[in-house]
């Protein structure tokens, strides 16, 4: 026998006689196995169903007590229901009657050396126009419904028209700081009637806690200026008093 060389590797070494590998089987599910599924599969579905039954059951509810407040309260909406459309309809001919009555409108008429201004606004409206040429303000008319009030009662009127002895430029140079504030914003404006004069319309806080717009124009070196500083007549001093003013340039 001669010595086994120590740097030859040894030959693979094979399985042991008798030995017979074989494959490993999956054991099927027992009956009982299968049979311990089927009951949550039965309670799934029973849930699902009794949550589609209580569904249906709150909506049926719900329709019926909807069905019956309805037939035990028909008479009262209906009562209501016609009250509002009623008191509805009874605003929207207030509303046409007050419009219908400013109609036709009335004119005022301004000295031709102040560019004969013309201005109209609602026959509803009363007007106090000061032309004595005094002071700053060679024009200086106040209108407002039915009656003209005091200058010291603190009322916003309806329509401040003036024609002042200052230039444009300077005049619109006064809101400079409240236009770089933001309470006010300035955008350019033309009448219908004189097309070819610009201006200027404010918007904001016109004067210290009023809310309102003034309207610039150029007057040869003086300045027109209307102003409004109620809400209430906006419509007015946009439909009306800027759409019919008018003067010669």
């Amino acid at each position: 026998m001669q010595p086994q060389d120590p740097f030859q590797p040894s030959a693979p070494q094979g399985p042991p006689a008798g030995f017979n590998p074989q494959p490993q089987q999956v054991q099927p599910q027992s009956a009982s196995q299968m049979k311990a599924h089927k009951p949550v599969k039965f309670i799934v579905v029973v849930v699902i169903l009794s949550l589609f039954l209580i569904g249906s059951l709150v909506y049926g509810f719900m329709m019926m007590s909807s069905r019956n407040d309805f037939r035990d309260n028909v008479e009262d909406k209906i009562t209501k229901a016609s009250e509002i459309a009623v008191s509805e309809s009874k605003a929207e001919q207030e509303a046409e009657f007050v419009e219908r009555e400013k109609e036709p409108l009335k004119t005022y008429s301004g000295p031709s050396q102040f560019g004969s201004l013309v201005v109209r606004y609602p026959k509803t409206w009363a007007a106090y126009f000061d032309e004595s040429g005094k002071g700053n303000t060679p024009i200086d008319g106040y209108l407002h419904p039915n009656y003209v009030p005091s200058v010291n009662s603190g009322i916003s009127f309806a329509l401040r028209v003036e024609v002042l002895e200052s230039a444009y430029d300077r005049v619109l140079d006064g809101y400079t700081s409240d236009a770089k504030k933001g309470s006010v914003t300035v955008q350019p404006i033309t009448l219908e009637k004189v097309p070819s004069v610009a201006g200027s319309r404010l918007n904001g806080e016109v004067e210290k806690d009023k809310q309102g717009s003034v309207v610039l124009f150029p007057l040869r070196d003086k300045t027109i200026k209307i102003s409004v500083l109620s809400d209430q007549f906006i419509k007015d001093f946009n439909e009306i008093i800027l759409r019919e003013m008018s003067f010669i340039p």
